[in-house]
C-alpha cells in the first residue's frame, strides 16, 4: 500500500474520521507496518497494551481462552482500529489477535497520539468529543438491556 492508500485506508476509522489529510499522513508515516502470515499472533490477551493497531488488509480474529476453551469473539476486517483505548491509558488487552489469513496492520503507539495530541489541541477536542459520544451510546445501550433484564421472562419463557 501507498502512504495516500494508507491515509485513504486511516480516513475510515471512526476516530480518525474527522482529521484532516496532514494529520492523517502523520500517523500513515509514523506508525509501524506489521506483515502477519496466517496464524501470527499480533498479541496475547491479558498482555500489557502500549499501543493500538489498524487493520489494513486481511482479517485479524479475536478469542478469549485457549484449546478446548477458545472462543472466538469476532472477526475483523480494513478499517477496524483495535485497542483503541490503549492510545490514550496504560491498559490490558482484553483478548488475543490473530491473523486469520495473511494480514497487514499498521501499529499507532501511545506516544505517537500523545504528540498528535499536544501539538494539535483541535484534534484532541475533536478525538475528546467523539470518546464521550461513544461512551454516551453504550450507557444508552445497556440502560436498555438492563429495563429488558428488568422486566422478566416473555411468553416463551425467556428474559
Amino acid at each position: 500500500m501507498t502512504l495516500e492508500q494508507d491515509i485513504a485506508l486511516l480516513s475510515t476509522v471512526p476516530l480518525f474520521a474527522e482529521l484532516a489529510t496532514d494529520h492523517l499522513r502523520l500517523i500513515a508515516f509514523s506508525a509501524t507496518r506489521l506483515e502477519l502470515p496466517a496464524g501470527r499472533v499480533l498479541f496475547r490477551g491479558d498482555s500489557k497494551a502500549l499501543s493500538g493497531f489498524v487493520v489494513m488488509s486481511g482479517e485479524i480474529e479475536m478469542s478469549v481462552g485457549h484449546g478446548e476453551t477458545l472462543k472466538q469473539l469476532g472477526v475483523y476486517g480494513p478499517g477496524t482500529l483495535l485497542g483503541e483505548v490503549a492510545l490514550f491509558i496504560e491498559t490490558r488487552r482484553p483478548a488475543t489477535a490473530t491473523a486469520a489469513g495473511d494480514a497487514l496492520v499498521i501499529e499507532i503507539d501511545r506516544t505517537l497520539m500523545r504528540r498528535i495530541l499536544t501539538e494539535y489541541p483541535d484534534v484532541a477536542a475533536r478525538m475528546h468529543t467523539r470518546i464521550a459520544d461513544q461512551l454516551m451510546e453504550t450507557v444508552h445501550e445497556l440502560g436498555g438491556l438492563e429495563a429488558r433484564l428488568d422486566s422478566g421472562p416473555d411468553a416463551a419463557g425467556n428474559r
